[in-house]
């Protein structure tokens, strides 16, 4: 393997509704299963989600915590968006157009799964913005 695949693990409550969200929803491939877990193919990444007994809460906000994807193509990213909306998977945030014209200008949405973690699914108009940028000081909302 030349490029490593990054690994995240998420609290579930429950197997069935967490491969109605990642399998049916977002299209993810279901890898291993037991009673307790399941790994989802994540757009290439391993999604692992654990079953907890601890109470889950939804978040206040986007920050500080949230996972997703950024997709190379717009035309990926315009496609997942139908299929969540199709799906009638939860939006915590519709879609948006975001700092428009400058080298960060990018498509955003964030999804709710069943057990209040966030994801958010982007597409940058110039791939430089991904890890570039130094110079600039937009990371997140503007207050």
């Amino acid at each position: 393997m030349n490029t490593p695949i990054f690994h995240l693990a998420i609290p579930i409550k429950e197997i069935a509704q967490a491969k109605a969200f990642y399998e049916d929803g977002l299209g993810c491939q279901v890898g291993r299963e037991t009673d307790r877990a399941v790994i989802f193919n994540f757009y290439g990444h391993q999604l692992v989600a654990h079953t907890t007994q601890e109470e889950l809460t939804p978040q206040n906000s986007i920050y500080p915590r949230h996972f997703g994807m950024i997709f190379s193509t717009e035309q990926d990213w315009e496609g997942l968006w139908q299929r969540a909306a199709a799906r009638q998977l939860k939006f915590y945030q519709s879609a948006k157009h975001r700092f428009p014209g400058e080298l960060t200008e990018h498509r955003t949405f964030f999804l709710e799964d069943p057990f209040y973690n966030l994801l958010e699914f982007k597409y940058y108009r110039h791939a430089e913005a991904i890890f570039g940028g130094e110079n600039l000081t937009a990371v997140g909302d503007r207050e």
